[in-house]
């Protein structure tokens, strides 16, 4: 699983960088959760890390400035081991 923030944050529009993450994730196969402080994705290890390596570099070239990113190993049934 990864969460994730791009900045800077707007309130009245999607930054070009947030809707390239969002691209990214989706493109990925990932199951996105939207929440009011970043974006979760999850899916297979090789999935996830693949698409944290193209996030940061499509972000960053959407214009973030910083990008909050942790990455979590679940165990069986959504928890972490």
């Amino acid at each position: 699983m990864v969460e994730f923030t791009t900045e800077p944050f707007e309130l009245d529009t999607f930054p070009e960088h947030a809707v390239a993450a969002r691209k990214v994730v989706d493109e990925a196969g990932l199951a996105v959760a939207v929440g009011p402080f970043g974006t979760g994705a999850e899916g297979e290890a090789d999935q996830v890390l693949a698409a944290v390596t193209k996030l940061l570099r499509e972000t960053l070239d959407a214009g973030a400035t910083r990008i909050s990113v942790q990455v979590s190993v679940l165990g069986e049934g959504g928890g972490t081991p």
